[in-house]
C-alpha cells in the first residue's frame, strides 16, 4: 500500500524516479523507486531493484519487492506523547532533556543509556554517540547490532588489529570454495544467495559446503552438508587447521612474513583430533575428511558465516577459529578469500564505523586507547569522554533492572522481543525512572513500556547513509516528507543536546553536514594506521551529496580525481601495532546454556524468509503473511513421536529464566531437524500472539569478549499442550474501519487469553486471520464472542456435534467468521478452513448460496492447493506438485509453468526441494536449484 495523499492542484502528475537503499538486511540493495509528483504532494508508484548498484544488480528479495506494501501511515507514530497523551515537540524534548540532566546531577552520567539500532541511518548513529559519549559522558550507549554481529567485530578486531570485513560480494562469485556456515543465507539474504547459485552454474567446479545444524533450504546448492552439533564450530575449525598443519599445507615460512603466533594456534587446536572432532560435532568421519581436504586443496576460499557463528558463548573464538584457517593457508587479501561476515541489518556497518557499540568509539578508535580517546574528544571539543567501553547490552538491561539505570532512551529497537531473558528486560524497563522510545509505530512491546514516545521518521522519509556487509555506502533518501510531526533521530536528538546546553556542537541543518563531519573526523590524526579513512568524501555539498553514488571503502583517490575502492590489507599489512595479522589460540568450550533432564531439548532460533526482524515493517504486508501465518516449533519426527504429538498440535516450551507461564506454538514436524534440536522463528512478538514471546525462553548468556548473547542454543522442555476447543475467526478491514470501538486484541485479550487459551494473528489481504485454541468450550467461546460483537451485525450459526460455525454480516457483506471445534488442528477437522477462502470472500456480498457453504464449511476446490510457496504469485504446493508430476523438472520449467520464481526468486531453493522430493536423486539438488 503506497502512502496516497489527495492532490493539492490540478496540474498533471509527473512521474520520477528516485533512487534509495532497502531498509532490510545488511545486503544493502539499490532501490529504484517511480514516484508520482503533484503540485507538491508526492505518492509512490512502483519499486524495483537499481540495475546498477554493485550490491544487487537490479534485483529484489520478496520484502524488498513488496517495500511500498508497508510503507502506508496505518499504525505510524504521528506525534510526541507522554504517559500516553500527546504532547508538542518542545514539551517532549524539554522533558527528556531536564531529565537527563537531572539524573546525571543526582546519580552521575553512567545513569543514563541509550540503546540505539542498525536501523538507524549513519548520520543518526554519529550524532548519537557524539551526545553519549562526548558530552554526557558516559558509554552506556548499546545497539540491538549487540545482537547481530559484535563478536565478528571483536574476532576482525583480535586478528587484523581493526574491525575490517576484508571480503566483498564479488568474492562469494570467484572463489574455487565457498563456506557457508552458521547462515541460512537461501532465507536471510536471498539476493546475495541467487549471485552464488548463478556463479555455480557458471563455474560447476565451484564447491559449496554448508554447514547447519538444520538441513536448510541453502542446502539445496550444497556439494555437501554437515549438520553439526550446535556451539561446536570452534572444534570444527581447529580441526581443520590441525588437518592442514598435519598435512604440510602450511606454508609457515610465507605466512610469518604477514602474520604472528601461529605456534600457539596449533598447539591449542592439537588438543582435539579428527576422531575426537567428529564426536564433539556429531559428524560423519568420511564427511568432515571431505571438507577438510576441499578446503586445504582448493585454490581460494571464503567461509560466509553469520549468527549461528556470531550469536554464542564463545562467538568471538569461534570467528578467530575461522580466521586462523584463512591466515594458515593464505586465503586472505585476494580475489576469492576470506573471512566474510555477513551482517543482518541495514546498517550495522555504519554503526560500526561510528562507534556505536558500547566498547567502541567513532572512526574505529579505541575508547580504552588514551590516545585515540584525545583525538576524538578534541575533535568534538567535548566537555568529557569516558575511559573505559560502557555497558553492552545484556549488563545494560541487568544495571537497569538494578536500578543503576535511572534514564534510558530507545531508538528505532524492540528489545523486549529481541533480547534474551524477557522477563528480566520488562521488569528493568518498569523500574527505569524514565523510559523514551523513539519509533515510527503507534504500538510494540517495548513502547508498551515507554513514558515518553517520540516519533522517528521511516524509510522513505529518512535521509542519510548507510553502509553494507562488503562496507559500500550508500544514499537511503528521503522521497516523502515526514508524516505527522514525526522528525529524524538526529533531529531529535540535537534539539535535546541544545536544551542540555550544547547547542554549539550539534547545530547541523542538513544530513551533509554530519557525514562531512564523520568523514573527517576518521581521517583525524589517521596517518594510515586504519582501514576507514573516509576523507576522499569530505567536503561534499549538499547537492553533491545527494547525488553520491554507493562508494566502497577503503579508498584512493586516482589521477583524474576519481575515487577507487581497494582491497582491504591488500599489502598484507594490518592494522596491529606490528602490522602482522594475529592467530588467536582458542579452545572448544560447550555452550552454557546446556540441556539436563528438566530441559532436554536444544532450542534454536533464527529468521523466516518472508519477514524480517519483529515485523514493524514486514508485518504490515498481507503478501508476506502466506508463506508462514505465525510462529511455530519445528521438530524431528522422532522427537514427535517420543512426544505424542502429530503435525499442528499445541506443544508448551520452557526454560529455567521463562517464568510462570510457557511459550506455546503449533508443531510443524520437519525431518531436517536434528534430533534433540527444535527451531522457532525469531519474528512473532506479544504483538501477534498470546504466548510468541521467543525471547523469554534464553537465559542471559553471553560471550565474555563480546557480550552477544546465546541466541542459538537454548534449553528448553516440551510437553503436549491442549485445549478444549480450537478454532479460527477472520474479520474484514472494512467492518474494522466501520466499527472503531471494536478491538479484536482487546477481545482475544479477554475472552481467550484470560481464560488460559492461545491466540495468533496474521494479516491476511482483506482483513485480519486469528488462529485460537481455548480452555473454554465451543460453545462457550462462541458465546462469549457474541457478547462482544456489535449489535448492528446480522449473525448466524450452525452448529454440528463437534463444530460451530459463526457467519456475521454487516451493511449486506460478509465481515466476520469463526470456525470452533472440540479436535485438534492435527486431526485435520472440517472447521479448519483455508485462509484464502475466507480471506476471498470478506470482500463479497450476501448471499444465501455463500451463507450455506461458509455455513457448512464446504470450501471451493480452487482453495484446497496447500500453502503459499511463491508468495509474488500467490503459487501453492499442490499446484506446483501438480506441475512437477505433470513433467516440469527443472526450477526454469516451473516458472515457465506457473510463474513461480520468476519475480524475486526467494522461492527457488523451496522449489528445488519439491523437485527432488517427487523426481530428483538427493544428489541432484544442487544442480537443480540453480536453473
Amino acid at each position: 500500500m503506497n502512502m496516497a495523499t489527495p492532490k493539492t492542484t490540478m496540474l498533471e502528475p509527473l512521474l520520477r524516479q528516485k533512487q534509495t537503499t532497502c531498509p532490510y538486511c545488511g545486503v544493502g540493495c539499490g532501490v529504484d523507486i517511480s514516484c508520482n509528483v503533484s503540485g507538491r504532494t508526492t505518492s509512490l508508484d512502483k519499486v524495483t531493484g537499481t540495475p546498477e548498484h554493485p550490491a544487487n544488480y537490479g534485483r529484489l528479495c520478496v520484502k524488498g519487492t513488496n517495500l511500498l506494501e508497508t510503507n502506508d501511515l496505518s499504525g505510524r507514530l504521528l506525534h510526541p506523547t507522554m504517559a500516553g497523551a500527546r504532547v508538542d515537540w518542545d514539551t517532549a524534548t524539554c522533558a527528556v532533556a531536564d531529565k537527563i540532566t537531572q539524573t546525571i546531577a543526582e546519580h552521575g552520567p553512567d545513569a543514563v543509556a541509550f540503546y540505539v539500532s542498525g536501523q538507524l541511518l549513519t548520520e543518526d548513529y554519529y550524532v548519537a554517540n557524539k551526545l553519549m559519549k562526548g558530552f554526557i559522558g558516559s558509554a552506556n550507549i548499546d545497539t540491538n547490532s549487540r545482537l547481530c554481529m559484535s563478536s565478528a567485530v571483536a574476532g576482525y578486531k583480535r586478528a587484523f588489529g581493526e574491525d575490517v570485513v576484508p571480503c566483498d560480494y564479488t568474492d562469494l562469485e570467484c572463489t574455487s570454495l565457498l563456506v557457508l556456515t552458521g547462515s541460512n543465507t537461501a532465507w536471510a539474504h536471498p539476493v546475495l544467495f541467487q549471485r552464488i547459485q548463478r556463479a555455480k552454474l557458471r563455474n560447476p567446479d565451484m564447491k559449496v559446503v554448508v554447514i547447519d545444524p538444520r538441513e536448510t533450504e541453502t542446502c539445496t546448492i550444497a556439494d555437501l552438508h554437515l549438520p553439526l552439533k550446535g556451539g561446536s564450530d570452534v572444534a570444527l575449525f581447529n580441526g581443520l587447521l590441525q588437518f592442514a598443519h598435519t598435512n604440510g599445507a602450511i606454508d609457515e615460512l610465507a605466512i610469518g612474513e604477514f602474520t604472528q603466533g601461529l605456534n600457539d594456534a596449533i598447539a591449542s587446536a592439537n588438543k582435539l583430533d579428527a576422531k575426537d572432532v567428529a564426536s564433539v560435532c556429531g559428524l560423519n568421519e568420511a564427511d568432515l575428511a571431505t571438507f577438510y581436504q576441499w578446503f586445504i586443496s582448493a585454490e581460494s576460499a571464503v567461509t560466509f558465516y553469520s549468527m549461528g557463528v556470531n550469536q554464542s558463548s564463545a562467538g568471538v573464538d569461534k570467528a578467530n577459529a575461522i580466521i586462523n584457517c584463512h591466515l594458515a593457508l593464505d586465503f586472505i587479501s585476494k580475489p576469492g578469500c576470506g573471512p566474510f561476515s555477513i551482517t543482518g541489518q541495514p546498517n550495522a556497518m555504519g554503526g560500526r564505523e561510528v562507534g556505536g557499540l558500547a566498547n567502541m568509539l567513532a572512526a574505529h578508535c579505541d575508547i580504552e586507547n588514551p590516545e585515540h580517546r584525545e583525538n576524538v574528544k578534541a575533535f568534538w571539543q567535548s566537555p568529557a569522554m569516558p575511559e573505559q567501553g560502557g555497558l553492552k547490552a545484556v549488563d545494560l538491561f541487568s544495571a537497569m533492572d538494578a536500578g543503576q539505570i535511572k534514564f534510558v532512551w530507545i531508538m528505532g529497537t524492540n528489545p523486549v522481543v529481541s533480547m534474551p531473558y524477557r522477563e528480566q528486560v520488562e521488569s528493568a524497563l518498569k523500574k527505569c525512572d524514565m523510559v523514551v522510545v523513539s519509533d515510527i509505530v503507534q504500538s510494540n512491546d517495548t513502547l508498551a513500556f515507554a513514558d515518553i514516545a517520540l516519533p522517528a521518521t521511516g524509510w522513505s522519509e529518512k535521509d542519510g547513509t548507510v553502509t553494507n556487509s562488503e562496507r559500500r555506502i550508500s544514499r537511503q533518501r528521503g522521497i516523502m516528507s515526514p508524516p505527522g510531526e514525526a522528525k529524524h533521530d538526529w533531529q531529535i536528538m540535537c534539539d535535546v543536546a541544545s536544551k542540555m546546553g550544547f547547542s554549539s556542537a550539534f547545530s547541523y541543518s542538513h544530513p551533509s553536514e554530519i557525514f562531512d563531519e564523520h568523514a573527517r573526523l576518521t581521517a583525524y590524526k589517521n596517518d594510515g594506521a586504519r582501514q576507514l579513512n573516509l576523507a576522499p568524501l569530505a567536503g561534499k555539498s549538499h547537492a553533491q551529496y545527494d547525488a553520491m553514488a554507493p562508494v566502497q571503502w577503503p579508498l584512493i583517490t586516482n589521477s583524474d580525481q576519481t575515487l577507487a575502492p581497494v582491497r582491504p590489507f591488500y599489502n598484507k599489512v594490518f592494522s596491529t601495532p606490528t602490522g602482522k595479522a594475529n592467530f588467536i589460540a582458542v579452545k572448544f568450550t560447550v555452550p552454557v546454556q546446556l540441556t539436563s533432564n528438566e530441559f532436554p531439548f536444544v532450542l534454536n532460533s533464527g529468521r523466516m524468509r518472508d519477514q524480517w526482524h519483529t515485523m514493524t515493517r514486514t508485518g504490515k504486508a498481507p503478501v508476506l503473511h502466506a508463506h508462514t501465518a505465525h510462529a511455530n516449533v519445528y521438530i524431528h519426527p522422532e522427537d514427535a513421536k517420543a512426544l505424542l504429538v502429530a503435525q499442528n498440535d499445541y506443544v508448551a516450551l520452557s526454560s529455567k529464566v521463562s517464568g510462570e507461564t510457557p511459550c506455546i506454538f503449533p508443531v510443524q514436524i520437519d525431518k531436517r531437524q536434528r534430533r534433540g534440536d527444535v527451531f522457532v522463528p525469531i519474528h512473532w512478538s506479544g504483538e501477534w500472539g498470546s504466548h510468541s514471546k521467543l525471547a523469554k525462553l534464553y537465559a542471559p548468556a553471553t560471550d565474555p569478549i563480546s557480550g552477544q548473547p546465546e541466541l542459538k542454543h537454548g534449553a528448553v522442555s516440551i510437553t503436549p499442550h491442549e485445549f478444549l476447543s480450537y478454532g479460527k475467526l477472520f474479520i474484514s478491514d472494512n467492518v474494522q474501519l466501520a466499527n472503531s470501538e471494536l478491538n479484536i486484541v482487546n477481545v482475544l485479550s479477554e475472552v481467550v487469553e484470560c481464560n488460559g487459551g492461545y491466540w495468533a494473528k496474521q494479516l491476511i489481504e482483506n482483513g485480519l486471520g486469528v488462529s485460537i485454541a481455548s480452555q473454554l468450550t465451543s460453545q462457550a467461546l462462541m458465546t462469549g464472542l457474541l457478547e462482544k460483537l456489535p449489535k448492528t451485525w446480522v449473525c448466524y450459526q450452525h452448529k454440528t456435534t463437534d463444530s460451530q460455525v459463526l457467519i456475521c454480516t454487516y451493511e449486506d457483506s460478509f465481515c466476520f467468521m469463526a470456525f470452533f471445534g472440540t479436535k485438534s488442528p492435527s486431526a485435520k477437522p472440517k472447521y479448519d478452513v483455508p485462509n484464502s477462502w475466507i480471506d476471498s470472500a470478506l470482500t463479497q456480498s450476501f448471499s444465501p448460496d455463500k451463507l450455506a457453504n461458509f455455513l457448512r464449511c464446504e470450501v471451493d476446490e480452487a482453495f484446497l492447493n496447500g500453502p503459499v510457496v511463491c508468495s509474488c504469485f500467490s503459487v501453492r504446493e499442490k499446484t506446483i506438485n501438480k506441475a512437477i508430476a505433470a513433467g516440469c523438472s527443472s526450477v526454469s520449467e516451473l516458472g515457465d509453468t506457473l510463474k513461480c520464481g520468476t519475480n524475486c526468486g526467494s522461492c527457488k531453493p523451496a522449489l528445488a526441494t519439491l523437485i527432488n522430493e517427487h523426481v530428483t536423486p538427493v544428489g541432484d539438488v544442487a544442480r537443480e536449484s540453480k536453473h
